[in-house]
Formats: C-alpha cells, structure tokens, sequence
C-alpha cells in the first residue's frame, strides 16, 4: 500500500512540484489549496505525513497545525511545514504550534523526499 501524504499548499506551483516529487518516489499525494479545506481531507483520508504550507488562505498553517492535534484522530500524524517563512523564531513558532518538523523555501528538489522520509519511518 502506497503511503498517503496530503500537502496543504496555496500556492498553485509548489502543489504541482511537491506533488510531482513525491509521486515519482511512489508516495499517493492529495492535495488542498486552503487551511479549511486541509483539515477536512486530514479528517477524511488520515495521511501517513501531512506537509503545511503557514501562508495561507482562510486559516495560517500555524491554526491548521493547531486543529490537526487538537483532533485525538489526527493527533500523531506528523505536520512538517514547509514554508517561506525563514525569520529567527519562526521554526520555534511551527514547532509550538504542533509541526513536527519545518523545511525552508525554497525547498530542495534533490533532498527534499529524503528530508521527508526521516518524518515517516519515525511515525
């Protein structure tokens, strides 16, 4: 069985590239445009590893984070976010909000699976 992973991403190129990574490694990817929209389909597919934009529309990832662990059924599915935001503090800032890991825009092609991978064999 291919392992889900749901990347919750607004902007509609870094969908295409992380979705392209990660199918050509095998991994099954859906994909939201929206915080709202990320929390429903968490809810409906339970992923194997959630990756989370925190620009985004309706809610910040920093809110979507926070809903996704309040959630007892979603709560040990690892959030790692991958984001352009890159200030001191801010990785502390994902990581308080619930993200297990925080990855830099903008993200590696030749790393960026493997990074991702070390989130899904610690599950």
């Amino acid at each position: 069985m291919k392992q889900r992973i749901l990347v919750i991403e607004d902007n509609e190129q870094n969908r295409y590239l992380t979705t392209f990574l990660l199918e050509s490694q095998g991994y099954q990817v859906t994909a939201a445009s929206d915080g709202a929209q990320g929390i429903e389909l968490a809810a409906r597919l339970h992923p194997h590893l959630i990756l989370l934009d925190i620009q985004l529309p309706v809610m910040d990832g920093y809110a979507v984070a926070r809903a996704l662990r309040a959630n007892a059924a979603l709560a040990d599915i690892p959030i790692v976010a991958v984001t352009s935001y890159a200030m001191t503090g801010d990785r502390e800032k994902t990581i308080a909000a619930g993200c297990n890991g925080y990855i830099e825009k903008p993200i590696n092609p030749e790393t960026f699976v493997a990074e991702l991978e070390r989130y899904l064999r610690a599950r």
